[in-house]
């Protein structure tokens, strides 16, 4: 029964409980997202630190709104950081997920829509990153080599969350088997 069906032929507590398995779904499409964040912004880090021979951004931020200092002075609180923010950013992944899950005829199709919705939040999130994160909030434009770096890791991380995120609800519909 659809949603819509439930909430207009059911009573209270019947759309009580639709709602609650809808929140508890979310819920666990962000937890999914929040594991494939973190995973994704390992394997951006990876590709990023040695290419770009320098911490990630949210030194520059650590260092400019809370410790002070250079940037290089805090190696741990800023690659913390960046794990925080690539969790939260695999989160809200996570909840738009289902919409493209939803209208995938094939496990084959969920995991090219996965992937592909992934990539693309990867570069909207480098072009945000880029635009506002480094230009507006730390004042900082980034050179040639670095902006590519940059973009690319981001490419990198979105690839990794749509593919993991796409794989996990695959893995998720065997188990169920």
């Amino acid at each position: 029964m659809s949603r819509a069906t439930l909430d207009e032929t059911s009573g209270p507590s019947e759309r009580r409980v639709a709602t609650d398995e809808t929140t508890t779904s979310r819920a666990r499409w962000m937890a999914r997202g929040g594991v494939g964040g973190l995973v994704a912004t390992v394997v951006m880090t990876v590709y990023r630190m040695p290419t770009a021979e320098s911490l990630p951004p949210t030194a520059e931020f650590w260092a400019q709104f809370v410790a002070g200092g250079d940037p290089e002075d805090h190696p741990l609180p800023a690659l913390v950081l960046h794990l925080l923010y690539g969790i939260g950013g695999g989160a809200a992944f996570g909840a738009l997920y289902p919409a493209v899950e939803r209208r995938a005829a094939s496990d084959t199709a969920r995991e090219a829509g996965g992937t592909a919705l992934g990539a693309l939040y990867g570069l909207a999130m480098s072009v945000f990153g880029a635009r506002v994160v480094l230009g507006r909030v730390l004042g900082q434009d980034l050179d040639g080599n670095e902006r590519l770096v940059f973009h690319v890791g981001h490419l990198v991380y979105g690839l990794t969350l749509g593919s993991w995120v796409a794989s996990e609800s695959r893995l998720r519909d065997l188990r169920r088997e």
